[in-house]
């Protein structure tokens, strides 16, 4: 695969994981259901092209999966997981936690553990409390593991290239509803781990994000604009390591940052970025999240967990009229 393509980002993921396996031998996919292609089409055509051996369906445990995967890795094999969704991934924290994460730190480096554990994260439209959560913060909170959210096709290609290549465990965040989103994939073009990337430029304010909350916040930076106002927004894309360089860069510009995340704001990831620029003193800060509850199956409490474009306006403006 060479020329850009346009996929979606189920369909990107699939791209790069095949892509890696080719190139390596010892990648494999295990999981459930990722024989018939995951249930969002992110494994679609792996076991015709690889087989059974290298796509591997597993029974219904995810403690099993991720322990699988960890012994495998620290044989030499290269293991992408499947969690299905992040909340699923729960069944298996003491395989991620203290046995992923701490194994090269407790051998030594003697033991690598490079696995990729891809676990959907964020509202599934009518999925309720169990299906619809933003647990990133958790998992950026672990020493060993590397962090990354990618909000569109082109990076969940490119970046999911990268986790498989790094070497280390990955905890890897594809939102759940954006796996219908189109955009061009460029094979070659690189999406390096820890570097974030401005995708609207503006000298007004600066609006921090991942993932899907991105999309919200190019579309309140357009409502802004219409306004007057020009605010940067910047894709994280990696949130351990997230890149610091960038955010400062353009909080010293702007001197107003505001961080958008799905996730509940109480100890978010968001509260992470705005602590490290408060104690700079380089900007005004604010940070915009979900409520402290559990998202409901009717849509109008839904509705009431859901960040959108209309709240990251609100919050922008309420940051901006504080001088």
């Amino acid at each position: 695969m060479s020329a850009v393509r346009r996929m979606t980002y189920a369909q990107a993921g699939a791209a790069a994981l095949a892509q890696a396996m080719r190139d390596d031998a010892r990648v494999v996919a295990l999981g459930e259901d990722v024989g018939r292609g995951g249930i969002f089409g992110q494994y679609a055509g792996l076991q015709a092209e690889f087989g059974g051996d290298r796509v591997i369906d597993t029974p219904i445990s995810e403690s099993t999966i991720v322990g699988a995967a960890v012994g495998m890795a620290l044989t030499g094999l290269k293991p992408v997981v499947e969690m299905r969704v992040i909340d699923f991934a729960l069944c298996a924290m003491d395989e991620i936690v203290n046995q992923a994460a701490k194994n090269r730190f407790m051998f030594g480096g003697q033991g690598r553990v490079p696995t990729v554990i891809r676990m959907p994260v964020g509202i599934w439209s009518a999925s309720a409390a169990q299906h619809s959560q933003s647990l990133e913060a958790w998992f950026a909170h672990v020493p060993g593991l590397v962090v990354v959210a990618p909000s569109t096709p082109q990076d969940n290609f490119g970046l999911l290239r990268a986790a498989i290549d790094c070497g280390d465990p990955v905890a890897y965040f594809e939102h759940k509803e954006l796996w219908g989103t189109e955009g061009d994939v460029h094979p070659t073009q690189p999406a390096p781990l820890g570097r974030a990337q401005t995708v609207r430029p503006g000298g007004d304010l600066t609006i921090v994000s991942w993932s899907k909350a991105v999309h919200w916040s190019l579309a309140a930076a357009e409502t802004l604009a219409g306004e007057g106002v020009q605010a940067e927004v910047i894709d994280l894309r990696t949130l351990w390591p997230w890149d610091r360089d960038a955010v400062f860069a353009s909080a010293e510009r702007t001197r107003r940052v505001l961080v958008v995340h799905e996730a509940v704001q109480v100890a978010g990831f968001g509260a992470e970025i705005v602590a490290t620029l408060a104690e700079a003193g380089v900007a005004r800060l604010a940070r915009l999240g979900a409520p402290r509850a559990p998202v409901g199956y009717s849509p109008g409490l839904e509705a009431q967990a859901r960040v959108d474009a209309a709240r990251v306006a609100d919050a922008a403006r309420a940051l901006l009229r504080r001088g």
